[in-house]
């Protein structure tokens, strides 16, 4: 499932992991709110959650933080 994501969704992923808003990714990254929000769609649909919060989870159980 790592290997499927992206150098870049795993930034967001951290990010998000951390508790960042899509604004503040944006910010930290330096990308556009439209490019974070198709960056979480894809983590998302890579790693088969529905939220945020099971993201941080399983970003933590697979070592990405």
């Amino acid at each position: 499932v790592v290997d499927s994501l992206t150098s870049r969704e795993k930034d967001v992923l951290r990010l998000i992991a951390n508790g960042k808003f899509d604004k503040e990714i944006s910010n930290v990254l330096n990308i556009s709110i439209k490019t974070v929000n198709s960056h979480v769609r894809n983590i998302f649909n890579k790693l088969k959650v529905s939220s945020r919060t099971e993201a941080a989870v399983k970003a933590v159980r697979l070592g990405i933080m």
